[in-house]
């Protein structure tokens, strides 16, 4: 089986959401566990132009914002499921995700 290791950057107070919907789907668990994931405190940046809506800060202004990045294993054949559930439970209009190859 092929995995991706997903790594996603959420604002701090709304990890959880996105974590129990994650689990919820059956995306984070490791045989006879689950909620397996990491997470990691890291600033974020970005500015808003002109079109946005932004969640956070104001349009034209540069924004450092606490978010956490969060990782986790998930199958390959699943990256279009997951990645819609994220964006479905995310806050921003364009949350950043990475699907990153894992060697078996």
């Amino acid at each position: 089986m092929e995995f991706y290791k997903l790594e996603v950057f959420i604002p701090v107070e709304h990890v959880e959401p996105i974590v129990e919907a994650l689990n919820e789907a059956g995306f984070i668990r490791e045989g006879d566990y689950d909620y397996c994931y990491a997470t990691s405190l890291v600033k974020g940046h970005f500015r808003p132009l002109d079109g946005a809506k932004p969640f956070i800060g104001n349009k034209h202004e540069v924004v450092e914002v606490d978010e956490i990045k969060l990782e986790c294993r998930i199958p390959a054949e699943r990256r279009k499921e997951v990645e819609a559930l994220v964006r479905l439970a995310h806050p921003y209009e364009v949350p950043v995700m990475n699907f990153i190859a894992l060697a078996n």
